[in-house]
Parts: structure tokens; C-alpha cells; sequence
């Protein structure tokens, strides 16, 4: 199936959103930037890339978006016919003997539940559908509703079998969902497609929460990427620079509802099955945009003295943590690259509104 047409041409220099790309400076003589945006994943893809031609880059892009679908098509619980929710409906009958790709996903993502002792956990299917974030209509769930679901919540209760390229769950009702991982894997797909190309310098954004800068442009020493200030529109918390390396965010106000004056998030702990409220934002940056964006959600969910051991083992991570702390937040910072504008600190728990 092609996606040719499923994509559109955009400005070189769009909107900013979230972590979006700063403006960067185009000297004389150098390669014109193209930008192509394509939904995808319940979010917009983008990519910002060089080219000598309007038309190779829209070859480029058409590739790369390509790469995009196919991987929402195996990987998405939303779609009925993609193989993961294959694995969903029958894993509990029977081990579900699955292909390559998705069983070296599946593990890469149940070793960083192990990592962090089940901070990181994509069983939350059910979890998400109780607190109506499935279909993104929000809802607060009874305490019944919870103790009915909390034995089909934990990544313990799946078995990969590596020798058969199986997946079994050892309790009914388990539901995968890959939102935390899912988005940083199939960025790190595209990534591939643009260094076979090879492109000299281009960003890839999934939803803008997580990149992966390719080169730089031209006259520059990384793609310049601003992390903001949650809850302050428009106010920024720092500028990094990226090449060859992946920045995500988990943000407490990034997915929510708002019920009786309290704004829930959609990051969830597996331990209460309720949503966690004592951490703002995680920027990540990580070699690979599947391990930032596993690692930011990780982050997230870790408290605090177990997020600095997991940061100790990982000298190749950076780290920018925002916990409420009454109406301020402080950031906690691990090998942090660029400067934190200190003034634009103080921000919104966003926990409680009128």
C-alpha cells in the first residue's frame, strides 16, 4: 500500500509547538530546507530535511512516511488488523508465534520493564481504556472498576519465548499497549531510511515529543530544539542542540482530562493504577529515539533516588526532570547539555483548575 498522498508539504519554518525545531539560519549557497508533515500513530510526523531538489525531497519523505505506516500497521492496538492486536485477542488461548520485527519490539520493551522494575510497563491496555484514554474522552474510574483490572495490569504475566518467537499471557484480559515506546521506535525506523538515502541533515518528530536530529544544518553545529515550560505557553525552559541523537518528553498535561477542577494525565503507575502527579515533565536525550522515549516515561514514573541510580548506570543519557513542588518546579538536571533558563522555572502544577 502506498502513502504517497498521504502527506503534505509544509513551510521550512513552522509553528513552534512543543520541542519543536528552532529556527535555523539559511546561509547562501546551501542546500534549500523542505518540510513534509503525515498523520500517523494518533499524532503528525514530520520531517525537516536538506535536499538539492524540491522533488527528491518529497521522494525522501514520501520513503520515510512509508516506513511510518507500515510500522503503525504492525504496531498499533487501535487497529484491529495489525499483528499486535492479533497478539492481544489470542496470546491468553495460546503462544501466539509472531515475525521478527514485532517479537524483537516486544522484548526490547518488557527489558526496560525489568530495568526499571515495572515503571515502564506497556500492559496498561486496560488501565487506559478504565480512565477512558483509549478513546480520548477521559473518565475517573471507581474503585471497583481498578480492583476489577489490576490482575490484567503487570508485565510479569507475559512470557516471550525467544527460541519459538512466542508470546503467551499467563492471565486473561492482558492488553499491550506500546504509547510509551511505539512512537521512538518507528522514528528510529525512519532514521534508517534517511541514512540508506543518504541525507546530509534532516529532524524527524513524532507529535514533537520525540525527535531524532540527523547532521546539522548547514553552518550549524546541531539542530537547535527548545524544551518548554509546562503549563506557560510560549516560555522557554532550555535550547539544545542536537546531532546524531534523539530528545523525547512525557508531559504531564501532554494527554488529560479534566474532572471536577482536577486535570488527570494519561501516565500512569502500574502499582496504584492511578495517574502519577508527582512529576510535570521528562525530557530525555538518548542515542536512539526508542530508548528517549522509553527512558522519559521511565523517568517519570521512577522516584526520585531510583531515577538518579538508573541515571548513573546510563553515562550516555542526559535528563530533565520538573517535579510540583506547591507552585513552583524545580528541574533536576543529569548531564544536561544546554543552559536552564532559571527565571522561566517556576510554572503551573496544572494538577488542580477552576
Amino acid at each position: 500500500m502506498s502513502y504517497a498522498s498521504s502527506f503534505h508539504e509544509r513551510p521550512p519554518t513552522p509553528p513552534v509547538p512543543a520541542f519543536a525545531p528552532d529556527r535555523q539560519e539559511e546561509l547562501p549557497g546551501a542546500l534549500p530546507l523542505y518540510s513534509f508533515s503525515t498523520p500517523a500513530m494518533g499524532t503528525e510526523f514530520t520531517l525537516h530535511l536538506y535536499s538539492s531538489s524540491q522533488d527528491k525531497a518529497r521522494s525522501i519523505a514520501g520513503a520515510a512516511f512509508e516506513e511510518v505506516h507500515r510500522i503503525e500497521n504492525l504496531l498499533s492496538h487501535y487497529r484491529p488488523g495489525s499483528e499486535l492486536s492479533r497478539i492481544n485477542r489470542e496470546a491468553f488461548d495460546h503462544p501466539v508465534t509472531t515475525d521478527p520485527e514485532t517479537f524483537q519490539f516486544l522484548d526490547y520493551a518488557f527489558a526496560w520493564s525489568a530495568r526499571s522494575e515495572g515503571a515502564f510497563d506497556i500492559t496498561v491496555g486496560k488501565l487506559m481504556k478504565a480512565w477512558g484514554f483509549f478513546g480520548d474522552t477521559g473518565r475517573v474510574p471507581t474503585p471497583q472498576e481498578l480492583s476489577s483490572i489490576r490482575s490484567q495490569v503487570g508485565w510479569r504475566n507475559v512470557c516471550l519465548d525467544p527460541d519459538r518467537r512466542t508470546v503467551r499471557f499467563l492471565v486473561p484480559g492482558i492488553e499491550l499497549d506500546p504509547g510509551g515506546i511505539g512512537k521512538g521506535y518507528a522514528v528510529d525506523r525512519v532514521v534508517r531510511v534517511l541514512q540508506d538515502e543518504p541525507v546530509p541533515a534532516s529532524l524527524i518528530s513524532a507529535g514533537s515529543s520525540t525527535l531524532y536530529a540527523i547532521g546539522s544544518p548547514p553552518g550549524e553545529v546541531g539542530w537547535k530544539v527548545r524544551v518548554p515550560v509546562p503549563g506557560k505557553p510560549g516560555h522557554i525552559l532550555s535550547t539544545v542542540l542536537l546531532r546524531d541523537t534523539s530528545l523525547s518528553t512525557a508531559n504531564y498535561t501532554e494527554k488529560r482530562f479534566l474532572d471536577r477542577g482536577h486535570l488527570y494525565g494519561s501516565i500512569m503507575s502500574t502499582e496504584t493504577l492511578l495517574p502519577i502527579e508527582s512529576v510535570l515533565q521528562v525530557t530525555a536525550v538518548a542515542p536512539s529515539a526508542t530508548d528517549s522515549d522509553a527512558l522519559s516515561n521511565v523517568l517519570f514514573a521512577l522516584p526520585t533516588h531510583a531515577r538518579a541510580s538508573l541515571l548513573d548506570s546510563l553515562p550516555a543519557v542526559s535528563a530533565l526532570v520538573l517535579t510540583p513542588e506547591q507552585e513552583t518546579a524545580q528541574p533536576e538536571a543529569v548531564r544536561w547539555p544546554a543552559p536552564i533558563a532559571k527565571e522561566d522555572c517556576e510554572c503551573s502544577t496544572m494538577m488542580e483548575e477552576d
